[in-house]
């Protein structure tokens, strides 16, 4: 179970931390979320509201998986989850809490900002765990120093991430989503401003996945035509010669200029993103499929490329990953 909650944490890559004072914006407020595309919640146990919200949210919503947060005592973690949470996130090492979930085969995260905490959440079995306060604690260039004798373990940072950083941490594979509450402040909350809160939250959905152009493929019938395009693009766009491979020629990096018509009537769209797996959950969740055959990946297993299975404008349209 721990490792199915984890994998469509990763999936989704973002989890919105959300404190409830009254339980009756508990609904409406998840219902906000999964309408921006964010079907995942962690309720925080800062406030007593949080027993009823979860077990509100678990009794009315559904394709909702649902966390509890700052939980502090084993007592705590027996209440989220008899109210319907499937996953506890504490803000520090409680062995206490640890253990107990452990052994139960609930999903925690822990939360840890030094070597020591990581070396206790290894002697229990775990391998994803909560970085926090994330920015407080030196980001993600302290991170990367302090995870680096630990190759096997994965983390959620949370604590100072916002719209404008957490792209920077999704772009490292060893993060497997990022936490906040940015996009649930608790003014809106109270004010029961909640198509803002699906605004706010569909902007950050969209940002999680760092999407930009890479490059526009366009369709010819053969060599010859493909270099006479090429040559007009070097000529006038000033681009030089990247690669002449034997599918296709790049121009620059923008262009790539195909000798043959295989995908897409016109050619294709390729967008990086910082995780392909990431993405291609994204678009399943929309009823968009990949095509199977033309997933590639590295020596370690993380994807490379992938194309959605649609052709919008006479383009195909592919996923790959930002370096």
């Amino acid at each position: 179970m721990a490792d199915d909650v984890l994998k469509t944490i990763g999936e989704i890559g973002l989890v919105p931390v959300i404190k409830i004072e009254d339980p009756k914006d508990a609904v409406p407020l998840v219902k906000a979320l999964q309408a921006g595309d964010l079907p995942v919640a962690e309720v925080t146990f800062r406030t007593a509201a949080a027993e009823e919200s979860i077990k509100r949210i678990n009794a009315e919503v559904k394709d909702m998986l649902l966390g509890a947060g700052t939980v502090l005592t084993v007592d705590q973690v027996k209440k989220a989850v008899a109210a319907g949470a499937k996953f506890i996130v504490s803000p520090g090492f409680n062995p206490k809490v640890v253990e107990y979930c452990v052994k139960e085969g609930i999903p925690i995260t822990p939360g840890i900002n030094n070597p020591s905490g990581i070396e206790q959440a290894l002697e229990f079995g775990l391998k994803v765990l909560k970085f926090f306060p994330a920015e407080n604690s030196g980001g993600l260039a302290m991170l990367k120093a302090m995870a680096a004798p630990y190759g096997g373990v994965s983390f959620i940072p949370t604590g100072g991430i916002n719209q404008n950083n957490m792209a920077s941490y999704l772009a490292w594979n060893k993060i497997v989503a990022v936490g906040g509450s940015w996009m649930v402040p608790a003014d809106l909350i109270s004010a029961g401003k909640f198509d803002e809160i699906t605004r706010l939250t569909a902007a950050a959905t969209a940002a999680v996945h760092g999407a930009e152009l890479f490059h526009v493929g366009i369709n010819h019938p053969d060599a010859a035509a493909a270099m006479k395009t090429s040559d007009w693009l070097f000529k006038f766009f000033k681009l030089e010669p990247n690669r002449d491979g034997e599918s296709a020629i790049f121009a620059g990096k923008l262009f790539e200029v195909m000798k043959h018509s295989k995908r897409g009537t016109h050619g294709h769209i390729g967008i990086g993103v910082n995780s392909v797996e990431r993405g291609i959950a994204a678009f399943k969740r929309k009823g968009i499929a990949i095509q199977e055959d033309t997933i590639r990946k590295d020596a370690s297993g993380n994807m490379l490329i992938a194309y959605l299975d649609i052709e919008v404008a006479g383009f195909a349209w592919h996923l790959s990953r930002k370096a």
